[in-house]
């Protein structure tokens, strides 16, 4: 991974070398591209400085970190139709690493990678975790019983390479080729 200094140097050589101005001027960065050409020029700025699937990574990411706990603490108490006294409230949910079972191991879960996912024909995906209280009210009033579970899964979910949840996130070169994977490879 570079570091932040020199990947701003080389957004700024980048940026002036098109003749579009450098990252310490913002009035440059922010002022309207007006024609046609100065679209174009932007272009090769934008694929070397952002590449071609960052935003696609961003908005993954997005929805791993933000978007799907915004959806679960919108939707966060399911009642029983039969008794409505018995609920269950989501308290939490993430995305855990991506594992796959251990043979012969019930429960027990080993990490893995991308290649080793593509040698066996699986699909590179991560347990939904959430911590669940289940809650059984009495009819008067007051908890009859409260049981709360942590880190139950519900589901699995595909990871997005080079996503924040991928193993190959913070990686540089040589450990991801160490991995099987291809280091120029943007995901």
């Amino acid at each position: 991974m570079k570091e932040s200094k020199e990947v701003k140097q080389e957004q700024t050589a980048c940026l002036e070398s098109l003749g579009i101005g450098s990252l310490s001027d913002p009035t440059l960065l922010t002022k309207p591209v007006k024609t046609v050409e100065e679209k174009w020029r932007l272009l090769p700025a934008f694929l070397k400085l952002r590449g071609i699937t960052r935003q696609h990574i961003d908005s993954f990411n997005y929805f791993l970190n933000v978007d799907i706990k915004n959806i679960v603490r919108a939707n966060n108490r399911i009642t029983c139709d039969a008794d409505p006294a018995w609920y269950l409230e989501y308290k939490d949910i993430r995305i855990g690493a991506p594992d796959v079972d251990v043979p012969d191991a019930p429960g027990v879960y080993e990490s893995i990678t991308p290649q080793q996912c593509r040698l066996r024909d699986m699909t590179y995906y991560a347990q939904i975790l959430v911590d669940v209280e289940y809650t059984r009210d009495k009819p008067g009033g007051g908890v009859k019983e409260r049981v709360r579970k942590d880190n139950h899964p519900i589901g699995r979910m595909p990871i997005m390479l080079r996503c924040s949840h991928c193993v190959l996130n913070g990686k540089n070169e040589q450990q991801q080729a160490a991995m099987g994977e291809c280091p120029i490879d943007s995901g």
